[in-house]
């Protein structure tokens, strides 16, 4: 009896799941950003969805670690490797800064969860520029070398890269002026202290609105969808894509992503990576994108991967050819 007793057991444990990750204490999301920047407002938007829609029991706390261009969170939460309560938001700098500075950790320090959007990329010009497409502006850029001023958020950064790709897709040379943040980028252009920059859509919304600013083309394959009107009559899907403006970079994005330490259990990241899916699919996320005028795609396991190599891949060649790589 006691035999037959023990294999029931026996035979009851082999097909009993194992109890699935699910966070009993409270999950750090960590902020590559300072309060208030787009990753800043990428995590607080993904905490303010998964309160209210209650899709996990355990509280969350938000952290800033901001600097060296977000270097600082990363090498923060690299350093609980395995731990399944430090969340990290951040872009493509987590497998970009790497490439670009000697910072104190590998992207492998970090597990992939998901990418959720796509930040999108336009040039943008003062509003009292008589530059009204991006085949003028290359063409005064051509006929006085390095005399139209670039200005974006950081060096060697994103919108570095893309300062540089353009030079290199158009023969043109420009000058960048690297400011501390895109909002910086945008004060200034609006001001008329620089000549372009390559922001995003909602760090300068507000000074389009006001006719301060005007966009020339975005790097996207194609046109942002039909929209409200921003200024003037116009709105997101009014402006062409650099492609089909006379501009042959068919597209340049920056991904949102969520990160968990090294040596996390596969359970963890899946239901981190369940719970975002579910963000991602709510009328809330979708006003958030809308709102900033991003692209919103999920991309998780393969994909997120593909996704990766073949963004730095691009990076890398933009980094060799300015020799700021660093090996």
């Amino acid at each position: 009896m006691l035999k037959q007793i023990a294999g029931m057991l026996l035979a009851m444990t082999a097909i009993t799941p194992a109890v699935a990750f699910e966070p009993t204490k409270p999950v750090e999301f960590v902020v590559t950003s300072g309060p208030g920047g787009g990753t800043d407002n990428f995590a607080r938007t993904v905490q303010s969805i998964i309160a209210k829609h209650k899709l996990m029991d355990a509280p969350v706390v938000v952290t800033n670690k901001g600097g060296g261009s977000g270097a600082e969170g990363f090498v923060y939460a690299a350093g609980y490797k395995g731990d399944p309560y430090k969340l990290t938001f951040g872009t493509n700098n987590e497998y970009l800064l790497p490439s670009v500075a000697a910072v104190p950790y590998k992207p492998e320090d970090l597990t992939p969860v998901a990418a959720l959007a796509l930040d999108e990329f336009l040039v943008w010009v003062n509003g009292k520029s008589e530059v009204n497409d991006i085949k003028t502006f290359v063409t005064a850029a051509k006929a006085e070398p390095k005399a139209i001023q670039f200005g974006g958020s950081q060096s060697k950064d994103t919108d570095q890269i893309l300062v540089s790709t353009i030079a290199e897709t158009t023969g043109a040379e420009f000058r960048y002026i690297p400011f501390k943040s895109g909002g910086e980028a945008a004060v200034q252009l609006a001001g008329g202290h620089i000549d372009a920059n390559v922001n995003n859509p909602n760090e300068n919304r507000g000074q389009w609105q006001a006719g301060m600013v005007k966009p020339l083309c975005v790097f996207r394959p194609d046109r942002f969808p039909k929209s409200e009107p921003v200024h003037d009559g116009k709105g997101w899907s009014d402006i062409p894509t650099c492609a089909e403006a006379g501009l042959a970079i068919d597209s340049y994005r920056m991904p949102r992503t969520v990160w968990l330490p090294a040596g996390v259990d596969e359970d963890a990241v899946k239901f981190y990576r369940d719970v975002l899916k579910k963000v991602s699919e709510t009328s809330e996320w979708a006003d958030y994108v809308a709102k900033t005028s991003q692209t919103s795609q999920f991309l998780a396991g393969g994909d997120f991967t593909t996704y990766q190599t073949s963004d730095r891949e691009n990076v890398v060649k933009v980094l060799k050819r300015e020799g700021w790589l660093v090996e």
